[in-house]
């Protein structure tokens, strides 16, 4: 379950039931974290951003949030079993830093503490940076903070503390080490000033799905929260993802698919549609034809709204397109489905993260999970609500149970720790 507030998106959050006067309150997100681990979620996932988006702040949060791995942090002593996804950037933080933080987490939480790596796409400003690193840098980089991180955490190894009052022996120092790194990004010493918790690893997820990316995501993640808005793009990539992994010496089965699913839910079709009209009701129009140019280079502004837009119209690709994951979906539908102007403005590959959507009845969810999965496109979705509170409680207080009932998830955990829901 996505912990990042989506279901107050758009006008939603205008709704007298949003509550969004606790955006940056714990008890908003304990709330949500509670009723997640009651329906026996894999975990609660904090996306992030470093940056504010004031050209959206006058209509809503415009990435407004609290930091996700002191979020977390309090959310850990308040639950038992869910994991705790926090995500923290490679590009502008130290990996020593890093390495800490989330380890601090997995010891605040018993082993329930996982790292989204995100390369960011924006933010540099704030970190001296003259401009964002290509897409290659930035993988670059973050395969060597991801191994210094790893190093660290296996510096300082929980066998080395020995406790042992009679004695006087706090810990046994040949067992710690320090890793003395140097890449080319990165030089660092160590050891880590922490010792790891436990033995279960902490669970690595990835969400770039750029060739970089993929290839990053295929050497080091578990998992991969991945932005594919149809069955057959979800196909594609979890075959692409499975063949690289094995290129890397890992087994196919080792990185697990997870697709965001929006969920626009409501007691009828009628109502979900409704919601999702209501949500977007002041989507700001000029920003969409300037994303579509942003991705593609077509400018659609004067365009008859139905005519439809096809490949032939499509430029070269775009060298440096803000995102090229995103950028290869937008072109990818308009080769595909030739949509019309006013179709493509609605698009989830422009008006959102390119997720896969689902408006409708919990019926029509179930039927497109079931779906997905029977197609082998998945091995499970981070849920990522919409348009009003009602939705968030359809998904975990009737979806998931009838996922459960169907056999598609589990009954009850059989771990506790966020490595062992994710291989179960």
């Amino acid at each position: 379950m996505s912990l990042a507030p989506t279901w107050l998106s758009g006008d939603a959050w205008r709704r007298p039931d949003s509550n969004i006067e606790g955006l940056f309150d714990s008890d908003f997100y304990l709330d949500i974290a509670k009723r997640s681990e009651a329906a026996h979620l894999d975990f609660v996932f904090c996306p992030d951003t470093l940056f504010l988006r004031m050209e959206a702040l006058e209509a809503g949060p415009g990435f407004s949030s609290l930091d996700p791995t002191m979020l977390l942090a309090s959310i850990a002593r308040e639950t038992t079993h869910v994991g705790l996804l926090t995500t923290i950037s490679t590009t502008f933080l130290p990996p020593y830093v890093v390495a800490r933080q989330i380890q601090s987490l997995n010891w605040l939480s018993k082993g329930r503490a996982g790292w989204n790596i995100v390369t960011a796409l924006a933010g540099h400003e704030n970190f001296g940076l003259p401009a964002m690193p290509s897409a290659e840098e930035r993988y670059e980089r973050a395969a060597e903070f991801t191994e210094v991180v790893k190093l660290l955490w296996e510096s300082y190894p929980q066998e080395a503390l020995k406790m042992d009052r009679a004695s006087g022996r706090f810990a046994d120092p040949s067992l710690v080490q320090p890793v003395d790194y140097a890449g080319k990004h990165l030089k660092v010493s160590g050891p880590l000033n922490l010792p790891t918790y436990g033995r279960a690893p902490v669970p690595l997820v990835q969400a770039g799905a750029s060739p970089a990316g993929r290839s990053f995501a295929a050497c080091v993640a578990d998992a991969v929260f991945a932005s594919t808005p149809d069955r057959e793009a979800a196909i594609d990539l979890r075959l692409d993802l499975r063949r690289r992994a094995k290129g890397y010496g890992r087994h196919p089965d080792s990185i697990d698919i997870m697709p965001g699913l929006s969920l626009f839910l409501a007691e009828s079709r009628a109502e979900a549609s409704e919601l999702f009209a209501q949500t977007h009701a002041r989507a700001d129009e000029a920003r969409k034809f300037a994303t579509i140019r942003e991705m593609t280079g077509l400018d659609l502004l004067d365009w008859p709204r139905e005519r439809a837009v096809t490949a032939a119209d499509l430029p070269p690709p775009l060298d440096k397109p803000r995102s090229r994951t995103h950028a290869d979906l937008l072109r990818r539908v308009i080769a595909r489905e030739t949509p019309t102007v006013e179709q493509l403005l609605w698009r989830p590959e422009v008006i959102g993260s390119a997720h896969w959507q689902v408006i409708g009845t919990v019926d029509d969810a179930i039927e497109a999970i079931r779906d997905w999965t029977e197609a082998g496109a998945i091995d499970g979705f981070i849920a990522v609500p919409g348009g009003s509170v009602s939705s968030l409680h359809l998904v975990l207080d009737e979806l998931v149970p009838r996922l459960v009932e169907a056999g598609l998830f589990r009954e009850s955990y059989s771990g506790t720790t966020f490595a062992d829901h994710l291989r179960q």
